[in-house]
């Protein structure tokens, strides 16, 4: 498992044991309201403080909530030593949200722009595309400045043109802004002509960043840094 996966299953297990704290309590509630419903239906006072039976429940209550605090605190340990350390880059694409980090300090928070999730078929060749931002862990691969755009098929097949006979008709300028960070696989975190979008999903799969937002995350990002979608 990456360490992302290892980092989301540790905070899944410290929200299953609030949860397991929550549902102690319930519990221990349920079972002594039908006992204390019980004790008045046989004419038996209820318990009251200092009673036995009070203090009995009370006590295997707090030995319950002290073991799972202890348990909540030692996956908290784990999940801080899973922490990125140094300058990394955290893209939420359901809030469309980017931050850059500084190991838990929050060095910039700006809006963005992520996938759509539309999908598009080519009616000719039946290829189909699914214009997702990916999720999961990356690095920067690549700095770019002043990035030129090459147009892929689905652009030409999305405004219903014919695929271009010459590269040239590929080549864009200014549409990626002055800066692009590359992660792989042919996504990038550029800059935007459509600011009015941002915060948005409105992209085909990259994150799109305004302008003295991404000049602060790029200048501030390195060959090999870390970048988490989620």
């Amino acid at each position: 498992m990456s360490q992302r996966g290892t980092l989301l299953a540790l905070a899944a297990a410290l929200a299953a044991g609030a949860l397991l704290t929550a549902a102690s309590l319930a519990a221990v509630t349920t079972r002594m309201l039908p006992q204390a419903a019980s004790a008045r239906a046989r004419g038996s006072p209820p318990a009251f403080a200092g009673d036995p039976r009070s203090v009995g429940a009370t006590g295997k209550l707090e030995k319950e909530v002290a073991r799972l605090e202890a348990a909540r605190k030692k996956l908290a340990s784990k999940i801080s030593k899973l922490q990125p350390q140094g300058i990394w880059v955290l893209v939420d694409t359901g809030s469309n949200r980017i931050c850059l980090m500084d190991g838990e300090t929050v060095l910039r928070e700006a809006v963005c722009s992520t996938g759509s999730g539309r999908v598009l078929e080519d009616p000719q060749s039946e290829r189909k595309w699914i214009f997702n931002t990916p999720r999961g862990e990356f690095e920067v691969r690549g700095k770019k400045t002043n990035p030129i755009w090459i147009k892929p098929d689905w652009e030409f097949i999305e405004e219903g043109k014919p695929l271009p006979t010459s590269f040239k008709e590929r080549v864009e300028e200014d549409m990626l802004g002055d800066y692009a960070l590359d992660i792989g696989d042919g996504y990038l975190i550029h800059g935007t002509l459509y600011k009015r979008a941002l915060g948005m999903s409105v992209t085909h799969g990259c994150v799109r960043v305004g302008d003295d937002d991404l000049e602060v995350i790029y200048k501030a990002v390195r060959i090999g840094s870390r970048v988490y979608i989620i």
